[in-house]
């Protein structure tokens, strides 16, 4: 049984690859970007104009300029963060 879930686990790897290691901090930023821009800007966009049926549409309007901002935001940002919280972490 773990053999066989081994198999699948090699295939779906094969299938899909992974990126190379040295491309963390980049993939580290699309994500981190990518999921606080969504939540920002649904929470900003509701705050400001309230529950409405144009919500979701709104907020996708924002998070077309959001999301690239946010990105280039965490890559400039994370190294001073990974120092900061290396001082701060024994």
């Amino acid at each position: 049984m773990k053999n066989n879930s081994i198999r699948r686990k090699n295939r779906t790897e094969k299938r899909f690859g992974k990126l190379p290691a040295k491309l963390m901090p980049v993939v580290f930023a699309f994500y981190m970007s990518s999921i606080m821009a969504a939540l920002m800007c649904l929470i900003i966009t509701a705050v400001h104009q309230g529950f409405n049926e144009h919500l979701v549409l709104d907020a996708l309007m924002a998070y077309k300029v959001a999301m690239p901002a946010a990105f280039v935001c965490v890559l400039f940002v994370r190294p001073m963060v990974m120092a900061l919280v290396k001082r701060t972490v024994a």
